[in-house]
């Protein structure tokens, strides 16, 4: 299996355990991710909050040199995704933005690339079934709640879920993988994002409630496919009054600690919440 990926800035940066994780799990399980040649960052929310025509640009760009390619688009972070995801949507259905748009990259994308997340690719092209029969180090004990944040899941015409509301691609996976994972209600629950830096006692109490329903509801871990998700709900434990000690994994981290990969391949030393007791049963 080949796809086009997209890294975005932030698997190079701040989440590059995640990076680190996507990129070994590709490789246990045969997934070849080919990076689009000279891309640019997606915009993310400055580019979406104050310039629409730059935030189609900036994607469309990447797109374009995907569409070249021939093949879908990969994508881990979860802001990068809504982005691409987004502009692919509009570029699809508004030919005055296409036009706007090429006068800007230098020539008309279409919007025909398919943009995915790679919770999609492991479930609905690999299988689960698969993937369980790769599993040298069943993920007893652990007790996951799934966390998906917002983006992955909103508008519903671009979610990688069937059920938006109730996304169940993590579940499905580290099921899979020996994990057992609890039913929530916080599952798609905003964390602040990036307020994280101009709200943080909003973010503070966001991510404190997120994480007190996760330990109510019977977790003892978190596993997110977002780096700025990773980020709020681990780095803030630290300035939350009440503790929760709740380790929050990238789901690649834990499907390749599943497949025997080791610690330093995932990045799982750079958590700031120690995983140790919770894996030491796997």
């Amino acid at each position: 299996m080949k796809y086009s990926f997209f890294p975005g800035c932030s698997l190079e940066s701040t989440a590059r355990d995640f990076g680190m994780s996507v990129h070994a799990v590709a490789k246990a399980l045969a997934i070849e991710l080919e990076e689009i040649p000279d891309w640019t960052c997606c915009g993310s929310t400055p580019a979406h909050s104050t310039d629409a025509i730059l935030a189609a640009a900036l994607p469309a760009r990447n797109l374009l040199a995907a569409e070249k390619a021939g093949r879908d688009v990969v994508v881990c972070c979860a802001s990068c995704y809504g982005r691409l995801a987004s502009a692919n949507y509009a570029l699809a259905k508004d030919e005055k933005l296409r036009s706007e748009v090429a006068s800007i990259i230098g020539q008309e994308y279409s919007g025909g690339v398919k943009v995915r997340h790679l919770l999609e690719v492991l479930i609905k092209d690999v299988g689960a079934d698969e993937i369980r029969d790769l599993v040298v180090r069943p993920l007893k004990g652990l007790k996951v709640a799934c966390y998906y944040g917002c983006l992955l899941t909103r508008p519903p015409e671009l979610s990688i879920a069937d059920e938006p509301e109730d996304p169940h691609l993590m579940e499905e996976l580290l099921e899979a993988v020996g994990a057992e994972t609890i039913e929530w209600p916080y599952k798609t629950e905003c964390c602040g994002a990036s307020f994280s830096i101009t709200r943080v006692e909003t973010v503070k109490r966001l991510c404190s409630e997120i994480l007190k329903m996760a330990s109510e509801s019977g977790a003892n871990c978190i596993a997110v496919a977002c780096p700025l998700c990773q980020t709020n709900l681990d780095l803030r434990q630290l300035d939350i009054e009440e503790k929760f000690n709740l380790p929050v994994f990238y789901f690649t981290q834990l499907l390749g600690l599943a497949l025997g990969l080791s610690n330093e391949e995932l990045g799982i030393g750079k958590l700031m919440t120690d995983p140790t007791k919770v894996l030491q049963f796997c």
